[in-house]
């Protein structure tokens, strides 16, 4: 169901990243004011969108592998935005049936579209948080009526850092909502690099206007937010390189860099 345009808000008013971001993966939730930012960062890079549908393909990746090879049953997908396709529970169920999820997110858009994610196998379940990443205490005690925090437990944070400025907040928020979880828990998480031009183009058009802003970071900052964990393998590299399916053509490395990290 598409976000409804007759009548707007202040709030309608204001780009929104989970609607920009619906809108440059194809979906429809989103309103005239994204699709226009939306727009003007395609029209400096092209390939942006493309960029977007890629790293979402890291997310199913990931999710698959934690479910299947690493075994996790259970998921905690902080600031999973609007739905679309290859939703976290959709990933981990097909693989493990009994998997659980926990969405988190604050954007009230995400709220009025959760029940879309809001969908399960029998053996399985979903559930919605609406919170802030910068409340890892609210999160962990929401999600905790869903997952049993005892157990291993992988940490989604695909594309949400970039929106805490600072390296040292994003550590802190990493290693607040890690201390909640099982050793044996995961860390997956990507984000745009600052080592491409056009991208660096594209972010600061996207703060002209969007909410929130959106940092780069290095390839090196970027793996520093691992410190403490066991990296798997093949570490920090661009999301068309972690693990590519084999049966799949080669992508070119792009700007969004990514890793998977297990708590000891």
């Amino acid at each position: 169901m598409a976000v409804p345009e007759p009548e707007h808000s202040e709030l309608d008013k204001t780009p929104e990243t989970a609607r920009i971001w619906n809108y440059l993966l194809g979906g429809t939730d989103n309103l005239p004011v994204d699709r226009a930012v939306g727009d003007q960062i395609t029209a400096a890079l092209p390939h942006f969108a493309e960029h977007a549908r890629l790293s979402r393909r890291y997310l199913a990746r990931a999710v698959r592998h934690l479910a299947g090879e690493a075994g996790i049953r259970q998921f905690l997908d902080v600031g999973a935005g609007l739905p679309t396709a290859d939703n976290t529970h959709e990933v981990a169920q097909a693989v493990a049936p009994d998997a659980r999820i926990v969405y988190v997110d604050y954007d009230p858009y995400v709220a009025e579209h959760a029940k879309d994610l809001l969908t399960s196998t029998p053996q399985g379940s979903t559930a919605y948080v609406r919170a802030d990443l910068r409340d890892p205490a609210t999160i962990l005690r929401e999600a905790a009526a869903t997952l049993d925090l005892e157990q291993p437990v992988a940490l989604l944070l695909m594309g949400i850092l970039g929106h805490v400025e600072s390296d040292e907040e994003a550590k802190s928020l990493i290693g607040r909502l890690l201390d909640g979880l099982a050793p044996g828990s995961y860390l997956a998480m990507y984000d745009g690099s600052d080592t491409d031009e056009e991208v660096r183009e594209a972010t600061r058009i996207w703060n002209l206007s969007a909410n929130p802003q959106y940092h780069l970071r290095s390839p090196e900052r970027i793996a520093a937010l691992f410190e403490g964990l066991e990296l798997i393998e093949p570490g920090v590299v661009a999301v068309t390189r972690w693990r590519p399916d084999p049966d799949a053509a080669e992508a070119a490395a792009i700007s969004q860099f990514c890793a998977v990290g297990r708590k000891s």
